[in-house]
């Protein structure tokens, strides 16, 4: 049996072109796997916030949040939002910056570690994603995860316990720790089998390749 290509995917739930970047790999893979003797492909998210030093309750909009932390005009923010969310649209995403509620990540990660323990990392992903730019969800604050993880399925009661006591948080700063050791300063940013780096939203073209480069440097490991 063909041995899984593991993608090690780093990223932060507030990151829009982290969620753009999660479609554009998607396609990639699909294109990849299209081929039915393809391997499999394994996904792992790990933990990057952008802007750690974010309040839980930020008070202001996202395009107040830019301004204090860019120094651009409002005018020029409005503009960029505008562009992510068509760009988002493209890939058949609905992002909604006008209700977004910005926010500390630190307990979100904590979330995707502790379903990642229960095996559903991915579909927390997804869902935290959608729920926080799409759907305006709170996510920076134990109640609202709880209610999150229940919605996937998960015994709130525990991931409330879970949250409330940090108990993911060695785990969110290793993927910290790590990410320093790699070099990485921007999300997403994939690890391919241990050694490719791709950075940022490329088109699905772009992961389809590296996943057929490694693909190919396997087979010609075999010895004939």
């Amino acid at each position: 049996m063909t041995e899984p290509i593991k993608i090690d995917v780093w990223s932060d739930i507030a990151c829009p072109w982290c969620f753009i970047g999660k479609r554009k790999f998607e396609g990639g893979v699909a294109a990849f796997q299209a081929d039915a003797d393809a391997p499999e492909v394994i996904v792992e998210y790990h933990s990057y916030e952008l802007s750690p030093d974010t309040p839980v309750d930020f008070e202001g909009s996202e395009i107040d949040f830019l301004a204090e932390h860019k120094g651009m005009p409002a005018e020029q923010l409005r503009g960029m939002l505008e562009q992510v969310t068509g760009v988002a649209a493209a890939v058949g995403l609905e992002y909604n910056f006008d209700i977004l509620k910005h926010t500390n990540t630190v307990k979100a990660h904590q979330l995707l570690h502790y379903a990642k323990a229960q095996g559903i990392q991915l579909q927390a992903a997804e869902r935290l994603f959608s729920a926080y730019f799409t759907e305006g969800r709170h996510l920076g604050r134990a109640e609202d995860l709880a209610d999150l993880g229940a919605e996937l399925g998960l015994d709130r009661a525990d991931v409330l316990r879970s949250l409330n006591e940090d108990e993911y948080l060695p785990a969110v700063r290793a993927d910290q720790a790590q990410a320093q050791q790699f070099g990485i300063n921007g999300v997403p940013f994939f690890v391919i089998d241990g050694k490719y780096g791709v950075s940022g939203a490329q088109d699905p073209d772009t992961f389809a390749q590296v996943l057929q480069q490694v693909r190919s440097e396997r087979a010609e490991e075999i010895p004939a």
